[in-house]
């Protein structure tokens, strides 16, 4: 490979991992500010088309698989109805309503590719709204809502864009045709996700290996994307269920692979991410210059009103889609006595930032469709503004709202302090067993500092109920033990440095000790 392409190929990932290292420091948003870093910069750079394939099949999958594994099925499950109605309704609603308005604004577009755009730009990409709704301490019932929108809506938006544009380039598509076309593809992703996730989950069973797991389960997202589709199923829709299952699973796992995984994904996101967001930026030069501007106020002008019905099209959606099941099923109001509050409401209505699967679906569009260069003009008018718009209004929206976690938080901590030490009751009584039957033969003073370990994660979670201070302010004593440990280990590092560079010890000593260092001081962050 010419060097010249190589340096080209590696600028992007290493501009777009330094700006969100940079955002990441000052604890900006970063998928707002690598979406400007691309837009300033996508006329200086070598003009590059966004390739659909290479985001439906090497970016997607993998952030979907890292998104299902990291949410709660239970979660999920007792949010299925606004999920659903957000993934499935607010999608079709949106692909019917941006349609028409698009058909009316230029008329000579045909509807159904009036449609497709709709299609396109209809789901909107959760990721920076979930990120800021984490920092700020959202509720977790609005966050998974945001978060199980953002799993299914891709599913409902590609087929109904699949099916949009085959009825423009003239297959033959029927409306009875279209939602048998829907329905299998989402019944039959769904099932071969099933399948997949219980074969999977006797491989990884039968593995036994941390390291072999892993790579297997970095494997996962992109096989049963290709094996979906080739069934001409949903990869979305079986990516998510197998990450849901294996997700589910995880915690009877071994240890090993849980530190893995957490690991791995959490690079795999950081990175994956960073680079999408650059590459939304860097479309607006090509997008822009391929775009007849001999009436330049005609194209402006309808691109500020697709993106104005994309965002109020969420809203007027949102607020009877809450409160009309309740009014009309009293089904909704015994298994929710509480009613969403219009503070959460208006955060979910506000959430709506497009993202990188509406543009791959744009430039995967056909070169012979009719309007192409005007549908990515204006699918790129969304993304782009709905990005900036609700995404930097979106923190200073939820502070205004005055929305929290802080008795959840508080729940969570009472919960878990619960929990621990239920958890070491069981743990002390199964140790007073081992001990009584004879089948541990030790000391008395190990069985102590057993029961001094099982003990001092109770006190630890009780006393994170009180911030980590004792009622006069001053600090517990586990406060106390971890700064103090904290010490000794730095200490005990300096120590085992200062021998390797003196070579009295070797480095592959030295990774042994400072594994073991570096893994007693993690568990300190939560004992």
């Amino acid at each position: 490979m010419d060097q010249s392409i190589a340096l080209q190929l590696l600028v992007v990932p290493v501009a777009a991992v330094a700006v969100a290292a940079v955002s990441r420091r000052r604890g900006w948003p970063a998928p707002l500010l690598l979406v400007l870093a691309g837009l300033v910069l996508s006329p200086f750079v070598p003009e590059y088309a966004l390739d659909p394939e290479i985001v439906l099949l090497v970016f997607l999958p993998p952030l979907l698989y890292s998104a299902a594994i990291d949410s709660s099925y239970l979660g999920l499950k007792a949010v299925r109805r606004p999920v659903a109605l957000l993934s499935v309704g607010l999608v079709l609603f949106s692909t019917l309503v941006i349609g028409w308005v698009v058909h009316l604004l230029l008329p000579d577009l045909p509807l159904a590719a009036a449609f497709a755009l709709g299609a396109i730009v209809a789901p909107p990409d959760a990721v920076a709204a979930v990120a800021v709704a984490r920092r700020l301490g959202l509720p977790r019932k609005v966050i998974t809502i945001l978060v199980g929108e953002s799993l299914f809506n891709d599913a409902t938006a590609l087929t109904a864009y699949r099916v949009a544009v085959a009825a423009a380039l003239g297959q033959g598509i029927t409306w009875l045709g279209a939602v048998g076309q829907f329905a299998y593809a989402a019944v039959g992703g769904a099932a071969i996700g099933l399948v997949l996730a219980w074969l999977l989950s006797k491989i990884l069973r039968a593995l036994g290996d941390a390291l072999v797991e892993n790579t297997v389960m970095l494997l996962t997202p992109f096989g049963v994307y290709l094996a979906a589709e080739l069934a001409h199923t949903s990869g979305v829709v079986a990516v998510v269920v197998v990450g849901l299952y294996i997700g589910h699973r995880l915690p009877r796992s071994g240890f090993g692979t849980r530190l893995l995984s957490g690991a791995v994904w959490k690079v795999m996101d950081f990175f994956l991410e960073s680079v999408v967001f650059a590459l939304i930026g860097l479309q607006m030069w090509p997008i822009v210059t391929a775009l007849d501007w001999s009436e330049p106020l005609e194209p402006v002008g309808t691109a500020l009103a697709v993106f104005a019905v994309a965002v109020l099209v969420r809203g007027v959606w949102v607020v009877p889609a809450t409160y009309l099941p309740r009014l009309l099923f009293p089904g909704v109001r015994r298994r929710e006595p509480e009613a969403p509050s219009w503070q959460h409401i208006t955060i979910v209505g506000w959430a709506g930032m497009r993202g990188v699967v509406s543009l791959a679906a744009a430039f995967a569009v056909p070169e012979d469709f009719p309007g192409r260069a005007t549908l990515l003009f204006l699918t790129f008018t969304v993304v782009i503004g709905t990005l900036l718009l609700q995404g930097l209004s979106f923190p200073a929206l939820i502070r205004r709202l005055r929305v929290s976690n802080e008795r959840e938080a508080f729940a969570d901590d009472l919960a878990e302090a619960g929990a621990q030490q239920a958890a070491a009751a069981a743990a002390l009584a199964r140790l007073d067993e081992l001990v009584a039957d004879g089948v541990a033969d030790v000391h008395r003073e190990v069985v102590e500092q057993l029961r001094l370990r099982a003990e001092r994660r109770t006190l630890s979670a009780w006393e994170r109920l009180g911030g980590g201070t004792g009622p006069g302010g001053e600090d517990t004593p586990g406060t106390v033990y971890r700064r103090l440990r904290r010490e000794m280990l730095a200490a005990e590092r300096e120590v085992f440095v200062r021998l390797r560079d003196e070579r009295r010890i070797d480095d592959e000593v030295l990774r042994r000790v400072m594994h073991e260092l570096d893994f007693e001081e993690a568990t300190l962050e939560r004992d």
